[in-house]
């Protein structure tokens, strides 16, 4: 008997274990229309950018998108996202300084054109520079 018990537990650990069954989940969410890309941005000033073409001054600056309303500052994570106030000293300074409405609409091409004409003045006062240092004045 124990010689029958013995040898039906050794053929039990040879057989092969039962396989396991897998499970698979997946989920798909449709959400409608694709949400469209974030909006491009245009270097206004080193490490502050501003939403291109838009009818209201949104900029981005510290990972988050900013937009001045009556002398307030606000702020959010994206450009289309709920903007909430923030209290004036936690308003980058950068930002404080940047004069109202000068770049509502503001596109790539305006940014192009007054790094030109900055580097371009620099470039002239430069020049200016030398020929006063040299020459009998």
């Amino acid at each position: 008997m124990k010689n029958l018990l013995l040898a039906s537990v050794l053929s039990l650990a040879v057989l092969p274990a039962p396989a396991r069954p897998q499970v698979s989940v997946q989920m798909h969410v449709n959400l409608g229309a694709p949400l469209p890309p974030q909006p491009p941005l245009v270097v206004v000033q080193p490490g502050i950018q501003v939403v291109e073409n838009w009818d209201e001054e949104v900029f981005f600056t510290g990972g988050y998108y900013w937009v001045r309303r009556d002398d307030r500052w606000y702020r959010a994570p994206g450009p289309r996202a709920t903007f909430v106030y923030v209290e004036p000293r936690r308003v980058p300074p950068g930002l404080v300084r940047l004069p109202p409405g000068q770049y509502r609409h503001y596109r790539k091409e305006q940014a192009k054109a007054e790094r030109k004409a900055y580097k371009q003045q620099e470039k002239a006062e430069k020049k200016q520079g030398k020929h006063k240092g040299h020459g009998g004045e």
